[in-house]
């Protein structure tokens, strides 16, 4: 879905199921699929009003403005770019409109929706939030803001030391085009991958991999999706939109501007935010080391581990 204006224009998802046949690559076909077979509730953060479409059951405060489209004075931030039960399982997509987001412009915008989106895949597989609790890194926080919150130890000079130098690694074999060259780093890079985790505790492992498994990868499925929608013909309505920018522009510089992110990544600044192109940069190596690692990827809930071990 996009959404210039609510009560004006959105694509709804039968316009975006067109873009299903038009992705050449068997995978994220099949990828986009799930993704339009998964809830996808969004409530869209304008200046004064929320607006609420694909919930199956609009909560209380909420009077229908149209079909499928339910609105109620504003209660969120307007900036907020975020996937969580906020009413309740399903998990609801609540982002403000593009301008008023990091995004900033529509195309940016609507490929971070996918991202927000992957969140709701990871979120309806049935295992999924009681794998979350089994975890134990809660301690007793009900509300899901140590996800956010967690005291990883970043600024341990040990720690980021250690992370710029697997993040060099992970770079080189990323970009590497020679294939004997690229087997070596590869094998190299797993190797200190090991290393690395093995140097944290028990909590601060089990808190990487999540974050990883969960932002990294969703940042991953931005690439790919700005890239099968580069195949993409959009509606004359979504062209006419005054920031339109070519999906095939956008596609072409969204994974350089991942690697250029986490090339200048520094772990005690950045902190959490550093494994969203971290996980995305492994979900690129992954695909040259075991093409069919997406297909394991949600019977290992919460950690690419596994991956790496082959």
């Amino acid at each position: 879905m996009i959404f210039g204006r609510p009560t004006e224009r959105h694509l709804s998802r039968r316009t975006a199921s067109n873009c299903v046949p038009r992705a050449s690559n068997p995978p994220m076909r099949l990828l986009i699929t799930f993704l339009l077979r998964t809830p996808a509730p969004l409530l869209l953060v304008t200046p004064d009003t929320e607006f609420l479409t694909h919930h199956a059951e609009p909560p209380r405060g909420f009077e229908k403005t149209g079909d499928d489209l339910y609105a109620r004075p504003r209660q969120f931030p307007t900036n907020l770019l975020a996937t969580f039960p906020a009413f309740g399982p399903p998990s609801v997509i609540v982002i403000g409109e593009p301008r008023n987001t990091t995004s900033k412009t529509s195309t940016p915008w609507l490929i971070t929706l996918m991202h927000e989106h992957f969140h709701q895949l990871q979120n309806a597989q049935p295992r999924y939030f009681q794998t979350v609790q089994d975890l134990g890194l809660s301690h007793g926080d009900s509300t899901g803001m140590w996800m956010l919150n967690y005291p990883f130890p970043y600024e341990q000079s040990e720690v980021a030391e250690s992370f710029a130098s697997l993040r060099s690694l992970l770079l080189s074999a990323v970009n590497e085009t020679d294939k004997e060259k690229f087997a070596k780093l590869g094998k190299q890079y797993v190797l200190e991958r090991k290393k690395f985790f093995a140097r944290l505790s028990s909590d601060d492992q089990k808190y990487l991999g999540f974050q990883l498994w969960q932002e990294g990868i969703a940042r991953y499925t931005e690439i790919k999706a700005a890239e099968a929608a580069a195949q993409y013909q959009p509606t004359a309505e979504y062209a006419a939109l005054s920031d339109f920018e070519p999906f095939t522009t956008y596609a072409a510089k969204v994974k350089t501007e991942t690697l250029n992110e986490l090339r200048q990544a520094d772990l005690a600044k950045m902190k959490r935010l550093a494994v969203y192109s971290f996980g995305a940069a492994e979900g690129l190596l992954l695909d040259r080391l075991d093409s069919k690692w997406k297909d394991g990827y949600f019977e290992h809930l919460l950690s690419t581990d596994s991956f790496f071990e082959k």
